[in-house]
């Protein structure tokens, strides 16, 4: 699976946040920050989170969602790691 596919994957997910403004969906990139460029509270990044296991068919341990960071580039890498673990 391909960064951008996993970018535009996660923005289909962003999309259902309502917290997120739209309009802030059309320029993300891996540096996007999602506390600081989208404005995502802190507890709905685990719902991001959840929702990205699901649309990708992973799943996440503690640790991961421990460790993650809060860019775009954080997650697309933690997709990959997963999917690499099998």
């Amino acid at each position: 699976m391909e960064r951008q596919e996993i970018i535009d994957g996660l923005v289909e997910i962003l999309k259902t946040v309502r917290t997120i403004d739209p309009e802030r969906l059309k320029n993300v990139t891996e540096e996007t920050d999602f506390r600081g460029d989208l404005n995502t509270p802190s507890t709905e990044l685990i719902n991001i989170a959840a929702k990205a296991e699901h649309k990708f068919g992973i799943e996440f341990e503690d640790d991961d969602i421990d460790d993650l960071g809060s860019t775009v580039k954080d997650i697309v890498d933690l997709i990959l790691k997963v999917k690499a673990r099998g």
